[in-house]
């Protein structure tokens, strides 16, 4: 493009110098940043397209795709077109305790194409149960869509990812997901459902070591003295016991942009009153939709510390957020919308506890939006150092929480698309 140099100013002209170098240093052109001859002689405008183009240039080496919905998490990946070459890029994009969470992301592709699991002492090599007792960090994903029923708890090892995007995975019907002892697991994109008790069997657990697995309870994923978790974009719904347990002094989880719907007990963190192991757990429970169907324990905890941000809370028939063993509950940025039962309006409930007892413990509401009479009851010290303990992310306001949250659940992705 021809610049008519006897229209510029020397500052102008130097503005437009700085801006043609940045923009060669990104291997941009002038056409490319939208820049017409009027703007190049306008300073503010060539000031302005500096600094933007200065911001994109430093985007696009972060490989940046913000979606702008305000959901941190989706907006580090979401919209980027190539999420299929770049699935690894999930790992630097999590948010809360659980954020440092790694699973796989040191380790080479594992491809689940089979969804078989005839043997859960000698898996076939292509199925999931082969996948997660390797000792190597993996990032497993899936060759197409699946419905695996396991025979017996699926015991993960550390350092692994589970990832259903791009597919359509159930695992159902059968056993579920334990990850017990181990630590920097990510579950992302599954479809977890009908969970049902199994054990008195044994089952392997790494390639040199099987052993004998009393009766498990149901869970869909079940957090048993480890640490470094993140559960992320799955759809849960319908066990025998809890979608999501955290016992035996679990720590450092997150749990995010799930969609839990049709079940009595959603979430236990924290194993007993009396296990004091417990006290160091830390789990952040964030831009979750919790949806039809559900009546308690969203979470319900015990002895730690509990980040409760952004999510939206459609239905419950008892209580959403209950505690004992005087956990500390920091609820933010949070929608609850009150069932219309005539009495479940209430969102909190000290389980077995006597109020000269839990008036002393540390629960706050703060910014949260409450709908059709619902109401949250505080307890404890408004300026306790405890909700720093209880604090892993910024809360963004209320009001966005449809927006946050309108994608919970397993994602729709294509490959080639924005999930």
């Amino acid at each position: 493009m021809a610049v008519p140099v006897k229209s510029i100013s020397l500052t102008s002209l130097l503005l437009l110098l700085v801006l043609l170098g940045a923009m060669a240093s990104a291997n941009l052109s002038v056409e490319d940043e939208g820049l017409s001859e009027h703007a190049v002689g306008d300073p503010e405008e060539i000031a302005h397209m500096l600094h933007t183009s200065i911001l994109n240039s430093t985007d696009r080496r972060k490989l940046g795709y913000s979606c702008a919905t305000g959901n941190p998490i989706d907006d580090c990946w979401r919209c980027d077109p190539n999420w299929f070459i770049n699935r690894k890029r999930l790992a630097g994009c999590g948010v809360g305790f659980g954020r440092d969470a790694i699973g796989g992301r040191d380790g080479r592709f594992y491809v689940v194409t089979d969804p078989g699991d005839d043997d859960p002492v000698n898996p076939r090599p292509g199925t999931l149960r082969h996948a997660v007792i390797q000792n190597e960090p993996l990032w497993i994903i899936f060759n197409r869509d699946m419905g695996i029923t396991l025979k017996q708890e699926l015991i993960m090892n550390s350092y692994k990812t589970i990832d259903g995007r791009g597919v359509n995975v159930h695992i159902a019907n059968g056993a579920c997901i334990t990850i017990q002892f181990i630590s920097h697991v990510i579950i992302h994109g599954l479809h977890i459902h009908d969970c049902r008790p199994t054990g008195n069997a044994m089952v392997r657990s790494s390639p040199s070591h099987f052993g004998w697995r009393s009766m498990a309870d149901g869970d869909a994923i079940s957090i048993f003295g480890s640490s470094h978790v993140w559960v992320d974009h799955n759809s849960l719904s319908n066990c025998a016991d809890g979608l999501v347990d955290a016992v035996m002094g679990s720590t450092a989880i997150t749990v995010s942009n799930n969609f839990f719907t049709h079940h009595n007990e959603v979430m236990m963190l924290g194993h007993s009153d009396s296990y004091w192991g417990d006290t160091k757990m830390q789990v952040t429970i964030a831009f979750n939709h919790f949806g039809e169907g559900l009546v308690q324990r969203m979470p319900r905890c015990r002895h730690g510390y509990f980040h409760v941000v952004n999510n939206d809370y459609t239905h419950w028939e008892m209580y959403a957020i209950g505690g004992s063993a005087n956990p500390t509950i920091n609820s933010q940025g949070n929608r609850f919308l009150a069932p219309n039962n005539g009495y479940a309006k209430q969102v909190t409930k000290r389980v077995n506890t006597n109020a000269d007892q839990w008036k002393g413990w540390n629960w706050r509401s703060e910014g949260d939006l409450f709908l059709n009479e619902a109401y949250f009851v505080p307890s404890g010290s408004r300026a306790s150092a405890s909700y720093a303990r209880a604090s892993s992310m910024p809360a963004k306001s209320s009001s966005m929480v449809g927006t946050i949250t309108s994608g919970a659940g397993v994602l729709n992705c294509r490959k080639g698309h924005p999930c």
